[in-house]
């Protein structure tokens, strides 16, 4: 097929986030045509010339072989567009690196709320949960963000997100250390921190060092330790706490007797047990569609699509 209408162009989307940055092109059919992969690109929590470069990295991988000159429109999903959007500085940066993949047409940026709502469903309105590196609810009305519960970034907030449920499983090792009641999950925080067999107070002491002297989103590279461990005490706790904080995010984020849909988003969304037990958690206070969405670069890119062809544009493929 030669596109809706006869046109031949293409369009891009992207999802950045804290761990990676995923580009997609799509033709105006839907069809997939590209993708890419790179860095994390949240400008809060990666140093910005650093997240611009990753943005190009993850378009030129997406654009091989294909005239970018050909992009009618694109989108970029962000987690922490606020700071991009606000800041001249940073907004330079991504400007140049969208520019220096090739692309002609004007660079969108959107919430990743937005991207991932638009992965889930061709609903206008609705509610969207992102649990990955950082969490947040949003209230969407015409394929737009206009309002939001939670997502205030790891210092402040982030309640349920993967920051979050590695902050919680090194909390709970070092209490562990302090009262002598380790288990599976808090020998496996050990491990990964490389901390070895020392006497208790001693591996408390370096536990504290090794986190503090991190990177701050480090902390989330120890959240898969605790589904692998689900079973544990300490990680049965800290996954029950998640789902109840990640349900009321998303409760937060809509009227009381919403029926439109709630898409979730996020790496923990695909993790069990959590991702499982928050569905059916949310499943006990609502009757509304629950859907979810595995890739919010083709949301991104659907929009573009929309931009052009307007609500008829096709779904991706």
């Amino acid at each position: 097929m030669l596109g809706i209408l006869g046109r031949m162009g293409f369009v891009v989307g992207l999802d950045a986030g804290g761990t990676s940055t995923r580009a997609l092109v799509l033709d105006l059919d839907g069809a997939r045509l590209g993708a890419g992969v790179a860095g994390g690109a949240n400008p809060n929590s990666h140093p910005p010339e650093l997240a611009a470069a990753h943005v190009r990295q993850a378009l030129t991988a997406a654009l091989d072989g294909l005239d970018p000159a050909k992009v009618e429109s694109g989108v970029l999903g962000m987690a922490g567009s606020s700071k991009l959007l606000s800041d001249p500085a940073v907004a330079a940066l991504f400007e140049a690196a969208w520019a220096g993949a090739g692309l002609r047409c004007p660079l969108r940026v959107i919430t990743d709320c937005e991207a991932a709502f638009a992965t889930g469903t061709a609903s206008p309105d609705g509610t969207v949960l992102v649990a990955g590196t950082g969490s947040i609810a949003a209230r969407i009305e015409h394929h737009e963000l206009v309002s939001t519960a939670g997502g205030y970034g790891w210092l402040l907030g982030d309640e349920g997100s993967a920051f979050w449920l590695g902050r919680e499983a090194v909390r709970a090792t070092l209490g562990a250390l302090e009262q002598d009641d380790q288990d599976a999950l808090t020998t496996a925080v050990l491990a990964r921190a490389g901390i070895p067999d020392l006497p208790r107070r001693e591996q408390w002491r370096r536990l504290i060092t090794v986190t503090n002297v991190a990177r701050p989103i480090a902390l989330a590279t120890y959240a898969p330790l605790v589904t692998a461990h689900a079973t544990a005490p300490s990680a049965d706790r800290i996954v029950t706490a998640a789902v109840r904080a990640l349900a009321d995010l998303a409760e937060a984020a809509r009227p009381a007797d919403a029926r439109t849909p709630i898409v979730l988003m996020g790496g923990l969304i695909h993790t069990h047990p959590l991702g499982t037990r928050l569905k059916l958690e949310l499943a006990t206070r609502t009757s509304a569609p629950i859907t979810v969405a595995t890739e919010g670069a083709a949301g991104a890119a659907w929009l573009a699509a929309v931009k052009v062809l307007g609500d008829s544009a096709p779904r991706p493929t």
